[in-house]
């Protein structure tokens, strides 16, 4: 019930639409049993002569045209009956169609501007964990799903049920004996339905986490394409996609058995049902103790009456189908949004930067940094080593507030971080990542992208300081030239470039370097580092590096170890204290002289 409930919700805005539709399906129902009334009124009282029960206003229309000899004579007077009852039919048939479909495409488009609006919002964190092939697929598939039950089968709701009370009420004014007897299977069709039901949710849950695993295995390869084949990998993969898509086709074919095994069985009792009715119909008639005409009204009624009934299994077949997407989908919406502490600003974000005591955690009970203290001065270059998992990016994510430290303080110019607003911290701090991410657009549009109206100046001046108008002059189509997914046409270093220059574009007050100038050579990497000290003295500068030469010319370097900031100093002051950081220099110093001696010509 909850999740129909969900489901109700997502019809806000168009339930008058739906009304509507459902409105059209019960005249059309209506419509849909007159033809077989009419044809037993001409089988019965104008060929057999009987009197027939009519309602008084047809009494009365038919005796002002000449009465049941003039209709005697003139049969085609019911055939235009016929014919205007189907049109009247269609036209309703045509009206629900449409309405049904405009509403649940509109349901379909806010639910998915709702998704993505809602994942745009979501926590970092949540991200990180997320697969992303399951993320496209509960955003597509489980919607369509819903679609197709919104615009179909929801308004089938109403029609097999005005058909199956018409039905009675017809049938049982005729004869209550031929009613109950086409009655006998409808509990066997209908239990027989509510156990397809259970299974059929079951077996669809089953395919859709199925397919999930399916997409995301597919998105994962063609993303790390160029991996794959650099190592060699293609045979692996190929397997592993072999076995989520044989995992998929055995699920979505126990879902066909399930539904052959319904609608076959179901098809067999309806058969038995129609048979009995015609057999026992004819044999009554025989005797005269039913008309013709009523036989064939029987015979008509009972698919009306037998077909509600099977609809019913598609309905909750495809209801099983649309419930497992609402909780797939709703999975998403209830997962609470990133929030904001009470009372946040949005003051200056300049000043000096202050860590005291701070500690955070991923998972309860396992830090990942611990009592980390320092200071920064406005305008200063902060280098940061470490090992892996040291707890670098961690440092980072907490100074943009992608994940809130647990204990101690954060400051900015004298503020507590937690009490700056999350969306005005991020605008003003510029990040550029190790494995950057560049749009499947042109470079100028990728580093425009990050200012609404940007400047060709603005473009040019960031692309100058980053180094990218070095290697941009060299492309046929310039700053035109299109990167391709992912940046896939660029090598790393004009990448990382670009998504520096991307980076300069809002002119913040702290940048921070993750790793993102390691592609590039260290004669580049020190022309990048030259002109950002150029640019501004006021721009606070977090680079995290393994290259010592790039780590050198910092202010201050801070070292880390399991979480701890264990040496602190200029490079000067490091390489004469021992540590991890005089033990990187000494190797990096020694594979420089090496690679210099190999250098020399030999006399």
């Amino acid at each position: 019930m909850k999740r129909m409930k969900i489901l109700f919700s997502y019809m806000q805005g168009n339930r008058l639409v739906y009304i509507g539709a459902i409105l059209c399906v019960i005249i059309s129902a209506f419509a849909a049993m007159i033809p077989s009334l009419i044809i037993q009124f001409a089988v019965d009282s104008v060929i057999g002569g009987k009197d027939a029960q009519l309602p008084s206003f047809l009494h009365n229309l038919i005796n002002r045209i000449g009465g049941m000899v003039f209709i005697r004579k003139n049969l085609w007077v019911l055939g235009l009956c016929l014919i205007a009852v189907y049109l009247f039919n269609f036209l309703f048939v045509f009206l629900r169609g449409k309405w049904s479909a405009k509403a649940s495409e509109s349901i379909a488009k806010r639910l998915r501007d709702r998704l993505f609006e809602h994942l745009q919002n979501l926590p970092y964190d949540y991200h990180v964990k997320a697969e992303t092939g399951d993320l496209i697929q509960r955003c597509t598939s489980d919607v369509e799903t819903i679609r197709r039950f919104l615009a179909v089968q929801l308004v089938e709701v109403g029609r097999a049920l005005f058909m199956l009370t018409g039905a009675l009420i017809i049938m049982l004014s005729l004869d209550v004996r031929m009613t109950l007897l086409s009655l006998i299977v409808v509990p066997l069709i209908f239990g027989f339905s509510l156990v397809f039901f259970m299974k059929v949710q079951k077996a669809f849950l089953q395919a859709d986490e199925a397919e999930g695993r399916l997409s995301n295995t597919l998105q994962e390869n063609l993303t790390g394409v160029r991996v794959v084949r650099a190592f060699g990998r293609q045979a692996f993969e190929t397997e592993k996609f072999d076995s989520r898509n044989v995992e998929y086709r055995d699920l979505s074919y126990k879902l066909v058995r399930i539904l052959a095994v319904y609608w076959a069985v179901s098809d067999s009792i309806a058969l038995l049902q129609i048979g009995i009715v015609v057999v026992v119909g004819a044999f009554l008639a025989a005797r005269g103790e039913i008309t013709l005409g009523t036989l064939l009204v029987f015979f008509s009624y009972v698919n009306m009456l037998l077909w509600p009934i099977r609809q019913l299994g598609r309905i909750l077949s495809d209801m099983g189908k649309t419930l497992v997407s609402v909780g797939r989908i709703q999975e998403i919406l209830d997962q609470e949004e990133e929030t904001q502490d009470p009372g946040c600003i949005m003051p200056p974000i300049a000043g000096d930067i202050v860590f005291d005591n701070v500690s955070f955690e991923y998972e309860k009970g396992r830090p990942v940094l611990k009592n980390i203290s320092f200071e920064v001065k406005q305008g200063q270059t902060i280098a940061i080593l470490g090992p892996t998992g040291s707890g670098k990016s961690s440092l980072i994510h907490l100074l943009q507030r992608l994940y809130d430290y647990t204990e101690g303080s954060i400051t900015i110019g004298g503020v507590e971080l937690k009490k700056i607003d999350k969306k005005w911290l991020r605008r003003n701090i510029g990040v550029v990542l190790q494995e950057p991410f560049l749009f499947s657009k042109t470079i100028r549009e990728n580093i425009g992208i990050a200012k609404r109206s940007v400047t060709d100046r603005e473009i040019y001046e960031a692309s100058r300081i980053a180094a990218v108008h070095t290697f941009v002059e060299d492309f046929e189509q310039g700053y035109e030239t299109p990167v391709g997914e992912r940046g896939v046409t660029l090598s790393g270093g004009q990448k990382q470039r670009v998504a520096i220059a991307r980076t300069l574009i809002p002119d913040t007050s702290i940048l921070i370097f993750d790793d993102s100038l390691s592609a590039v050579d260290t004669e580049t990497d020190a022309a990048i580092r030259k002109e950002l000290r150029k640019r501004s003295k006021d721009v606070t500068t977090f680079i995290i590096s393994h290259r010592i030469a790039t780590l050198s010319e910092a202010d201050k370097i801070l070292v880390l170890e399991d979480g701890r900031l264990v040496q602190s100093g200029t490079h000067d002051e490091l390489i004469n204290q021992p540590g991890l950081y005089q033990r990187i220099w000494s190797i990096q110093s020694s594979l420089e002289q090496e690679l210099m001696d190999n250098s020399q010509p030999a006399f």
